[in-house]
């Protein structure tokens, strides 16, 4: 779906004695709508999102989901245009299906008031939808070479090309093992932006456990979940990740890395790290 802008108009704020004219200006915004996600029929979730590489979102957002764990088990994707949004219609295959239904019905608890507190937690701090001993890695993936991080703020700008025209836009890049940027993808949400990504990988069949993803976004713990699932093996951020994000890259051995606007890289999650805090 090719991206559309709306055209608004905004009044310089400015004080009558200043000697900047205070005139009506017009600006291109970056669009958002509604996107509803069903599989099967089934509705399962609405998300907001730029209406743009939304096919790479249903196949990134169901694989970061947990609902499926090979591209095989989505059979094909339909969208279909509605006021204020877009509909997802994902057809899922018979085994990915019935392990959705089953999720569905563990979350609908048994009083239908919805979950408990404990239970809501056990959801949250959790990697659904894949077995324990798929995520399990006994090692870390190569770092990546540190001319390949160097100007990243630069790679992003060079990258963004929605972001250059109309900010308000988080990005995702995947840069591979020779430090070229292969995939770029947008969205005004920051986890769009990385199913997106992630999803735009699944097609192109990349081996993101090499080479690495990077985001423009702070590091929460839902992006870590988002990046194991999928199998990333290097996650570099332009903001400093949370405690329990570092936790959890070092628990499922996921390189973490901070890159300031100034300075060296940092490492929260690697081999060194790890052996240093075993």
């Amino acid at each position: 779906m090719a991206m559309r802008y709306s055209e608004l108009k905004f009044q310089r704020y400015c004080l009558a004695s200043d000697d900047t004219e205070c005139t009506e200006v017009s600006q291109l915004l970056a669009p958002e709508i509604a996107v509803g996600i069903s599989y099967n029929g089934l509705n399962h979730a609405v998300m907001m999102a730029t209406p743009e590489d939304l096919e790479d979102f249903a196949l990134g957002f169901s694989f970061t989901s947990g609902i499926v764990d090979q591209r095989e088990q989505i059979l094909d994707v339909e969208m279909a245009s509605v006021e204020e949004g877009v509909l997802l219609e994902i057809t899922l295959s018979q085994r990915a299906l019935s392990r959705l239904k089953q999720q569905r019905r563990n979350l609908a608890g048994s009083s239908g008031c919805g979950l408990c507190g404990v239970e809501a937690l056990s959801q949250v701090l959790s990697i659904d939808g894949v077995a324990e001993e798929k995520l399990s890695c006994d090692f870390f993936s190569p770092l990546p070479p540190i001319p390949h991080l160097s100007e990243l703020r630069g790679r992003f700008l060079a990258a963004q090309k929605n972001r250059q025209l109309r900010g308000a836009m988080h990005c995702a890049l995947y840069v591979d093992q020779s430090g070229e940027t292969v995939l770029c993808r947008e969205d005004i949400g920051r986890h769009n932006a990385l199913d997106k990504l992630l999803g735009a990988c699944l097609v192109e069949g990349v081996d993101i456990r090499r080479g690495f993803v990077a985001i423009t976004s702070r590091c929460s713990l839902e992006l870590i979940q988002k990046s194991v699932r999928a199998g990333v093996g290097t996650l570099v951020s332009l903001s400093s990740p949370s405690d329990i994000s570092v936790r959890w890259a070092r628990r499922y051995r996921l390189n973490l890395l901070h890159q300031p606007a100034s300075d060296a890289p940092r490492i929260y999650s690697g081999s060194d790290i790890q052996e240093k805090n075993l």
